[in-house]
């Protein structure tokens, strides 16, 4: 499976950004796919889950309410709509795919890994 992250740039506070993410190969053995950041020296974390089949999320509280994850599963593309942004949302985002079954915020359990795409929210 290959992952390619699109969409990134420049900003100013309360922007809005949409993130994509292609999945090419065996896209199909992918059980759900995530969003995941990473600041400046910080860890990197996770922002949004979505399962493939149902299309259920989950979302981490700094971005609940701002960021809406969705998936066109005829284009095996994942999105990130990111609306209202504020500084502390600067970051590399990183999508991600899993293989197990679950809808879950671990780095670990990701078995994919696209290339990041710059975000940055000037103040």
């Amino acid at each position: 499976v290959q992952l390619q992250a699109s969409g990134g740039g420049l900003v100013q506070t309360g922007g809005s950004l949409r993130l994509s993410c292609a999945a090419s190969g065996r896209a199909f053995s992918m059980y759900g796919m995530g969003w995941f950041r990473q600041a400046s020296g910080k860890e990197r974390e996770f922002v949004a889950a979505i399962r493939w089949s149902t299309g259920s999320s989950i979302y981490s509280d700094s971005v609940k309410g701002r960021f809406t994850i969705s998936r066109d599963n005829a284009k095996n593309t994942m999105y990130l709509q990111m609306n209202n942004l504020k500084p502390e949302d600067t970051a590399v985002y990183y999508c991600a795919g899993r293989r197990a079954y679950g809808l879950g915020s671990s780095l670990s359990e990701y078995a994919y890994w696209g290339q990041g795409t710059q975000v940055t929210v000037s103040s």
